[in-house]
C-alpha cells in the first residue's frame, strides 16, 4: 500500500485506458506493472439508421466518467489527488470509421468495428490489393463510402479509429501504433508502415481518383511500440480530468487496438504464440512464422504492436447470446424468489455443461446478433434447432451456446491450422468467457485443438495491456525488444494454468461443426424471414 501510495505521488504511475465495446476501463498500474487502481464506464453501441455506432458525446461523457472513477479510487485507496503521471496510453475497438475534415469536425456518426455495410468495397479492394480486406476495415469504410457517392468524401482531411481519435485529441498528434494501424490499411511488415505497393493501387482506383486528397494525407502516421507518440496536451489533461488537476506534459504512447493490447496482457507478441479474446466479439491471433500461402476471407493479416505479422480469426459474435440465456435462468430464480447472483448461475450452468455429451446430443445454436463474415451472413438472428430425437437436457443445452459462442471462430481456425498448417504451442485465452475457471478454456482447447492457457494477469486485459505498452515506451533499455520486457519484466516467466485438448471433446465440436456449417443456409434464410 506504502509503495503504491508513493508511487501515485512521485508521479511514476502509469495508466492504460481503453474503449471497450461494452466498458471503458482504465488500470493504473505502479512500477512492477501491478494493477493499483482502476476506473470504469459501462456502454452500449446504437443502432441508427441502420449504423451501430457511438456518439462523441458518449464517447467523451464515457471517458471522462472512466477517469473520474479511477480518480475516486485513488483517494479512496491512498487519500491522495492524480497529479500527473509516468506516461499514459489509449487503446479501443480496433477498425471503424471516423472522417474529418480540414476544421477537426467529424463528418458522419463513428461507424464501428461491428458494422457489416461494406461487402462491396472489400470484396473489391481484396481482389484489386491481392490482400484480403475484411469489412470492418477502415479502408473498406472509405471505399464503400465513395462507391455509395456519399457527399461527405470530398471534405475528408483525416481518418482514423476511435483510439486514433481520442490520441489525436489528447496529445494533436495524428498517429497510431502499428498494431492498430494494420486494422486501417495493409501493413509491410518489414517497413512497419502502410504497404506502399497497396497505397497506389488503391489511390489509382478511378474512383479515388476524382477527390483532391491523396490516401497517404488523410492516414495516420504509423509508430511502433516503444517509439514516443506526444505528450499530454493543456486541452487534453482538461478534456480527460474535468477537476482540473492532472498536469499537461505526461508522454502518451502510441494507441492501439483491442488485439495489439490483448496480445501484450497474454504475453504472446512472440513467434508461435496465440491469443484468443472472447467477450462481446471473439477473436484469434496468432504471430505467423512465415507468410500464408494464400489469400483466405475468413483470415486477416494484421501486426503486433511491434510490427511482426499476425494472422487473426475475427468473428462479431460471441457471448452476448449466451449471456441473454443466462438471464432468462436468472429470472426464473426470482420468480422463485430465490436471491442467487449471476456469477453463481454462470458458475452451476458452466460447470454442468461439461458433463453434456461431447457433440451435444443433436442441439445446435447461432448466436448471431449482427452479421458475421466468416459465414457469409450481413445480419444476424440467434437461433437454436434441434433434432426430434435429441438429448434435451441442461448440460446439453448451455454447451451447444458455449460451443455457439466459439463456432465461427473454430470455422476460421480450422483454415489456419488445418489448411495453412501454421503452428502455435499456446494459446492464451482471455475476456469473459474465462471468468468461470476451467470451462470456456477446456470449450476452447476442444474447438482449437491446442493447448490453451489463461493467466492470473489475463482478467487485467486490454487496459493493463495498454498500461504495459505505455511503461515499455519510458521504461524499456536500449534496443530492448518489446517480446524480451514482457517476458524479462512483466511475466517473469509466468505461463499460466494450462488446459490440453481432450481427443474426445476435440472429436465432439469437429461433428458439431459439421451440423453448424450445413445449417448455415438456414441461418441466412431466417434473417430474411424476420426482418429488423
Amino acid at each position: 500500500m506504502n509503495s503504491a501510495k508513493e508511487c501515485i505521488e512521485s508521479g511514476k504511475a502509469i495508466l492504460g485506458i481503453e474503449f471497450g465495446s461494452t466498458r471503458i476501463k482504465g488500470v493504473l498500474i505502479d512500477e512492477n506493472h501491478v494493477p493499483i487502481a482502476s476506473g470504469d464506464h459501462e456502454w452500449e453501441n446504437k443502432l441508427e439508421n441502420g449504423i451501430w455506432t457511438y456518439s462523441l458525446d458518449d464517447i467523451w461523457k464515457g471517458l471522462q466518467h472512466c477517469y473520474s472513477r479511477l480518480r475516486k479510487d485513488v483517494k479512496e485507496k491512498y487519500d491522495l489527488e492524480i497529479k500527473t503521471l509516468g506516461a499514459i496510453g489509449f487503446s479501443g475497438m480496433m477498425h471503424g470509421y471516423m472522417p474529418f475534415d480540414a476544421e477537426g469536425n467529424l463528418l458522419v456518426p463513428f461507424r464501428t468495428w461491428r458494422n457489416t455495410i461494406t461487402g462491396e468495397a472489400a470484396k473489391e479492394l481484396t481482389e484489386v490489393l491481392g490482400f484480403n480486406i475484411p469489412q470492418r476495415w477502415s479502408i473498406a469504410h472509405l471505399y464503400q463510402a465513395i462507391l455509395n457517392g456519399e457527399e461527405h468524401v470530398k471534405d475528408i482531411a483525416f481518418f482514423t479509429t476511435l483510439a486514433g481519435y481520442i490520441h489525436w485529441q489528447m496529445t494533436g498528434e495524428k498517429v497510431m501504433g502499428v498494431g492498430e494501424a494494420s486494422g486501417m490499411f495493409p501493413i509491410d511488415s518489414s517497413k512497419c508502415d502502410y504497404n506502399s505497393e497497396m497505397l497506389d493501387k488503391f489511390a489509382s482506383l478511378d474512383k479515388v481518383k476524382q477527390f483532391s486528397w491523396n490516401i497517404r494525407d488523410i492516414l495516420p502516421k504509423v509508430l511502433v511500440a516503444g517509439e514516443s507518440a506526444g505528450t499530454l496536451t493543456e486541452e487534453g489533461a482538461k478534456a480527460l480530468d474535468v477537476s482540473g488537476n492532472l498536469q499537461a506534459g505526461i508522454p502518451i504512447a502510441p494507441p492501439e487496438g483491442d488485439a495489439g493490447t490483448g496480445m501484450v496482457a497474454t504475453n504472446s507478441v512472440a513467434v508461435r504464440t496465440g491469443n484468443v479474446s472472447a467477450g462481446t466479439s471473439v477473436f484469434a491471433m496468432v504471430v505467423l512464422e512465415e507468410n500464408l500461402k494464400k489469400v483466405h476471407e475468413e483470415i486477416d493479416l494484421v501486426t503486433t504492436p511491434a510490427g511482426p505479422a499476425v494472422a487473426m480469426v475475427h468473428c462479431n459474435n460471441c457471448t452476448s447470446d449466451i449471456n441473454s440465456w443466462i438471464g432468462l435462468f436468472k429470472e426464473f430464480a426470482e420468480m422463485f424468489g430465490m436471491d442467487v447472483s449471476l456469477n453463481t448461475i454462470y458458475g452451476m450452468l458452466y460447470n454442468n455443461a461439461l458433463k453434456g455429451d461431447k457433440d451435444c446430443g443433436g442441439l445446435l445454436a447461432f448466436n448471431t446478433l449482427s452479421g458475421e463474415p466468416v459465414i457469409g451472413t450481413d445480419e444476424g438472428r440467434p437461433m437454436f434447432a434441434r433434432k426430434p430425437d435429441a438429448k434435451m437436457n441442461l448440460a446439453n443445452f448451455i454447451r451447444t451456446h458455449l460451443y455457439a459462442s466459439l463456432a465461427t471462430l473454430k470455422i476460421g481456425c480450422d483454415i489456419l491450422f488445418k489448411e495453412e498448417q501454421v503452428k502455435v504451442d499456446t494459446i492464451y485465452g482471455h475476456g469473459g468467457l474465462f471468468k468461470t475457471k476451467g470451462v470456456g478454456q477446456s470449450i476452447l482447447a476442444a474447438a482449437m485443438n491446442a493447448p490453451v492457457a489463461v493467466m492470473e494477469t489475463a482478467g487485467e486485459g486490454g487496459p493493463w495491456g495498454m498500461a504495459i505498452l505505455a511503461a515499455y515506451m519510458v521504461k524499456k533499455a536500449a534496443g530492448e525488444s518489446l517480446d524480451s520486457y514482457l517476458s524479462d519484466k512483466v511475466f517473469h516467466g509466468e505461463k499460466g494454468s494450462v488446459i490440453q485438448p481432450d481427443s474426445a471433446d476435440v472429436a465432439g465440436f469437429d461433428k458439431y461443426i459439421e451440423t453448424y456449417i450445413k445449417a448455415i443456409p438456414a441461418q441466412k434464410d431466417v434473417c430474411k424471414a424476420i426482418e429488423i
